[in-house]
């Protein structure tokens, strides 16, 4: 079963000065909790992402669980949105759509998630259980990290 998660922050900045924030695959860790330990584990990263890039990483999101992620970045059209599928992970699907619309004061950057967790039944009982507990408590994070960045939307 696929699900989807979605979450919307304004932000008091331009499209310029969000793009160059979110299109840096060396921010990724910036905002992650640290208690997942994320570690970019590609050897060179560009500045700016592109279509095709791909970027691997270690994290920890379960007991401490070391799990190696390649995302491929599937789509970019700057500064208005991209996304973001996982080529090789822990779920039969993820694919992250990060989109920004400019609106009075700033930035409104939407986040999409389509994802499909592993295992059938279980996989469902885990999004009940967990998965779905813990991608609110990793946007929660990251929301608070782009306020403290850019500022509270008025």
């Amino acid at each position: 079963m696929v699900y989807q998660f979605q979450r919307t922050q304004r932000i008091p900045a331009t499209a310029g000065e969000i793009w160059a924030f979110i299109s840096s695959p060396g921010n990724l860790g910036e905002i992650t909790p640290g208690y997942m330990r994320f570690e970019l584990t590609s050897p060179q990263l560009p500045e700016k992402m592109h279509e095709g890039l791909l970027i691997s990483y270690n994290i920890r999101p379960l007991l401490g669980i070391k799990i190696k992620w390649v995302t491929i970045i599937a789509e970019v059209s700057e500064p208005l949105y991209f996304i973001d599928e996982q080529h090789k992970g822990p779920y039969r699907l993820w694919r992250h759509q990060h989109r920004m619309q400019v609106i009075d004061g700033g930035i409104e950057m939407t986040d999409t998630v389509d994802y499909e967790p592993p295992f059938g039944i279980i996989g469902r009982l885990a999004n009940s259980l967990f998965i779905r507990k813990q991608l609110n408590d990793i946007f929660d994070y990251r929301f608070v990290r782009i306020e403290q960045r850019f500022g509270k939307f008025p």
